[in-house]
């Protein structure tokens, strides 16, 4: 069991990282800070944090944990603020939706002390954002991403597995660089293309009558265009030379059934999508067996109090798991 709990960001993945290491039993007292004082205030009054802290400094001072939900491009100062305080017993993570960029700052921010931080991403979120919407059961079933350094001390990596696993949490490591192209493919470019299929409904002169009719398959398509732009603009500006990469694979694909299409060549476009329809169902099927949490959003790529994402059902698994045997 953890003493303290240095929450920096009480949105809604701090809060509900705060909220589930409560209800796990794994930490005595969580200290949180925001750089809102009425969001500190609003979460020490749901009961999400113990203690209002008026610095990430304060926040920090004294934790033996320490959770990053601030935007991604906060992370460097945030750091830097606490970082005299960083011991090698301590833990710090964040939750931030881009790794590359995050490991630069932690190195910028931490220096020699960055053994200490172990990147991570919890791939799953809400449309709706802030503390209040902050539950204990958001990171059950879904997939969490680690990202370490070179330098990232062996006991804090294992000891952060072990905390995500007792969350309910698949774990899973790879490279900061394999982590953005991955999400670059499977959650950053769809919440584009959702973005971009909303604005182009809108721009037609018939767009509220052509809304009216949207059925169950546009709202599927495009229901997370309901996430927060900031946090959105962010991550893509963020991620940006990968997701384009995977915009222009995506346009390849959409110029060939397009162009299979024009030369009114049926079985050839039939085949097509039976092999995507194939690999839908096919994907779906084990997403449902591993308890993933399917096309993802981000954590707090923009903001600690911002959701980013899919909200996307999740698998049901115990808040404590026998994993976790104290750290």
């Amino acid at each position: 069991m953890f003493e303290q709990l240095g929450l920096i960001g009480c949105g809604l993945m701090g809060g509900s990282f705060a909220l589930a290491l409560k209800k796990a039993g794994l930490v005595k007292r969580v200290v949180g800070y925001s750089k809102s004082p009425s969001t500190t205030e609003r979460a020490r009054q749901l009961g999400v944090i113990d203690v209002e802290a008026p610095s990430a400094l304060l926040a920090a001072a004294g934790a033996d944990i320490v959770l990053l939900a601030v935007p991604v491009a906060s992370t460097e100062a945030t750091l830097k603020s606490i970082r005299h305080l960083v011991t090698p017993q301590m833990l710090i993570m964040d939750v931030g939706s881009t790794k590359a960029d995050v490991v630069q700052a932690a190195r910028s921010g931490l220096r020699d002390r960055i053994g200490s931080f172990v990147p991570a991403h919890p791939i799953t979120g809400k449309e709706v954002a802030g503390v209040e919407h902050a539950e204990a059961d958001l990171y059950v079933g879904s997939h969490v991403v680690l990202t370490p350094t070179e330098r990232t001390l062996t006991v804090q990596l294992e000891q952060a597995r072990r905390i995500w696993q007792a969350l309910g949490c698949n774990v899973h490591s790879m490279s900061p660089e394999a982590h953005d192209a991955t999400l670059a493919t499977v959650s950053h470019l769809p919440h584009l293309l959702a973005f971009a299929m909303m604005q182009s409904v809108l721009t037609q002169p018939d767009a509220d009558a052509t809304l009216a009719l949207a059925g169950p398959g546009f709202r599927d398509f495009t229901r997370i265009a309901g996430g927060n732009p900031q946090i959105w603009r962010d991550i893509l500006m963020a991620n940006r030379e990968q997701v384009l990469a995977q915009s222009a694979q995506f346009r390849a694909a959409l110029q060939n059934l397009e162009e299979l299409m024009q030369a009114g060549d049926a079985q050839g476009l039939q085949d097509r999508l039976t092999l995507a329809s194939a690999a839908r169902a096919g994907w779906r099927m084990g997403a449902a067996g591993s308890g993933a949490a399917g096309t993802g959003t981000a954590g707090t790529g923009a903001a600690g109090s911002g959701a980013a994402g899919s909200g996307e059902s999740r698998a049901g698994a115990p808040a404590h798991s026998p994993h976790f045997q104290g750290a």
